[in-house]
């Protein structure tokens, strides 16, 4: 979804610190350069710097029912992921995105059903479900970034999800705005998906792909994965 050079704290990254007062001392508050804050335990090697794209914390609750936050996956079933960012925006990634593993199967009702009733290729829903959270339901970005479309909650209200982190919902909204991206870039999947990840105005302000590097790689993946999907 649009990533976070295009936005300020959202209010989750704000709920999330209140969640755990008695963690605060162990949670570390980074401003970002572009103004965007983020919350994590995960400590930098220096005051201020920001984390990498491949640090996670995991927030749950231990035997002892008291919230916890750890950057291991925990044991227990029931965990959330606070620090997740964009499955395939990182341009370092190593993942052979021809070779990967697939999710054909999942959600399968409900990107098909979505996808009907906005004109969307169900192939290129999946593609942006894997690009974004690798179809993880419970992916929360460090900005705010919500669930299996990796929703933002202004664009979640635009497009009139009440709770981004039900999935039904979530691919209802990611598909409603992919759907007016492909509608504003005339059916053209390289812009639109730019425009999912970087916002319509950069697209059009650069009159095609922005060049972030961040942005070329989503949209160069979602591609392949957008191939991919439709043989499968």
């Amino acid at each position: 979804m649009i990533r976070p050079q295009h936005i300020a704290l959202s209010f989750l990254s704000a709920l999330f610190w209140l969640s755990a007062p008695a963690m605060a001392d162990s949670i570390e508050r980074i401003v970002h350069p572009d103004g965007r804050v983020e919350f994590t335990n995960v400590k930098s090697s220096s005051p201020g710097r920001a984390s990498s794209k491949s640090e996670t914390v995991f927030r749950y609750r231990d035997d002892n029912g008291i919230v916890a936050y750890s950057g291991t996956k925990p044991s227990v079933a029931d965990f959330d992921v606070i620090s997740f960012h964009c499955y395939a925006c990182d341009p370092d990634s190593r993942i052979n995105w021809r070779t990967t593993p697939l999710f054909a199967g999942r959600y399968e009702t409900e990107i098909k059903t979505a996808a009907q009733e906005y004109g969307v290729d169900p192939a290129l829903v999946r593609a942006v479900i894997h690009a974004e959270s690798a179809f993880n339901e419970k992916a929360l970005s460090p900005v705010g970034a919500q669930g299996l479309m990796q929703l933002m909650p202004g664009t979640a209200l635009e497009v009139g999800v009440k709770n981004a982190m039900v999935a039904a919902d979530n691919i209802r909204g990611g598909v409603t705005y992919l759907a007016k991206m492909l509608e504003r870039f005339k059916g053209d999947t390289r812009l639109a998906t730019a425009a999912y990840n970087a916002g319509p105005g950069a697209v059009s302000r650069y009159g095609g792909v922005p060049p972030y590097a961040e942005t070329k790689a989503y949209v160069k993946r979602v591609g392949i994965l957008h191939e991919r999907y439709a043989s499968n």
